[in-house]
């Protein structure tokens, strides 16, 4: 029996140790480079050419490279679905998209702690040798993060991933706008200012867009094609997440100060997705919980409702945008922490 636990131990203790070589790695390389950049000076904490930039970008810098390792090492080949005839062909779009998620998160999420410190300690400076060692922890820390999140990827823990970076992206956004009254236009206002919350705003939207493309196959792998109709219906969830993925992408591009139209057709064509996506699910995915398939009319239903209430004046823009955000990314949260499960329920059901 011992020996039994062993084995059963040690794919864990693999991928442990090559998550601490990873960081170790990303901590020599970013302290060398740290010496050169920051020898004889003191840092802002925040700002230009300052300790939470550089710390940011060697943090992007080994998230991505840590969750790539992770996917590229060759006993990782065992994760990829034998049933699905798409894997190979995504896979390194897959690859690409999942490390700039993973290092837009560790960007993002420096950013928005440096942004913190900085307004809690007002003037502050960093000499250069903890500065050295700060940034050279947090790039480990972001590559150990990383690598570790690709050595258990799964539908599920996707789904952790795209909720963490939705809320560490539009928090950096708002805590990084010059202008304290952006909420009283609407949510897309964060990302026309002239400053970083609008880089941060529509570079959070590009790459959840790009995510959800990546969930339309990654997410609904472990559905049934045993049939015509199963991968019919499969082929049309993947279409409308692909579609739904596109057009937020397409929020984030196209800025409403300067494609005004352009803007409110593709947030209006997200709208459409989704309530497309949620009203065909009973005859997408027969074998969806009941429950989950009446929370997402119960969403949809609210956004409806949302919809009235600021066309009549009651709420404004921000408001109704914010919910029904929050409304749509946890469904699809939701949907990916259930289609698993959907699947094997259809897969064994005959």
């Amino acid at each position: 029996m011992s020996t039994s636990i062993a084995r059963a131990s040690r794919p864990a203790l693999d991928d442990e140790s090559f998550a601490l070589a990873v960081g170790a790695f990303a901590f020599a390389a970013t302290a060398l480079v740290a010496v050169f950049v920051f020898w004889g000076r003191e840092l802002p904490i925040d700002g230009r050419r300052s300790l939470g930039d550089f710390t940011a970008i060697a943090g992007a810098i080994a998230a991505a490279v840590g969750f790539a390792v992770s996917r590229l090492l060759p006993r990782r080949a065992a994760d990829v679905d034998p049933d699905d005839t798409d894997a190979a062909r995504y896979r390194w779009f897959d690859l690409i998209a999942l490390s700039a998620a993973h290092g837009a998160i560790a960007l993002l999420g420096w950013i928005g702690l440096a942004t913190i410190l900085d307004r809690s300690f007002v003037g502050a400076t960093v000499y250069a040798s903890p500065a050295v060692v700060l940034a050279a922890t947090a790039a480990a820390l972001s590559a150990y993060l990383a690598f570790v999140s690709g050595a258990s990827l799964s539908p599920r823990h996707l789904s952790l991933v795209l909720a963490i970076f939705l809320v560490v992206g539009m928090v950096a956004a708002m805590l990084s706008s010059t202008d304290p009254q952006w909420w009283q236009m609407n949510l897309s206002a964060l990302g026309i200012t002239h400053d970083v919350s609008a880089l941060t705003f529509n570079l959070t939207l590009v790459v959840s867009g790009v995510l959800i493309t990546t969930i339309a196959r990654f997410g609904t792998a472990a559905l049934p094609a045993a049939t015509t109709t199963d991968r019919r219906r499969r082929a049309i969830v993947r279409a409308l997440f692909v579609l739904l993925g596109v057009l937020l992408a397409c929020v984030g591009v196209f800025p409403v100060d300067r494609f005004f139209l352009l803007h409110n057709t593709v947030a209006t064509g997200m709208g459409v997705a989704f309530a497309a996506l949620v009203i065909g699910l009973p005859w997408f995915i027969p074998s969806m919980p009941k429950v989950f398939v009446a929370l997402g009319f119960v969403y949809v239903g609210v956004i409806i409702v949302l919809a009235v209430l600021f066309a009549t004046g009651i709420y404004n823009l921000t408001a109704v945008e914010l919910v029904s955000a929050v409304l749509i990314f946890s469904w699809i949260i939701l949907f990916l922490r259930n289609v698993h499960n959907a699947g094997r329920a259809r897969s064994v059901t005959p």
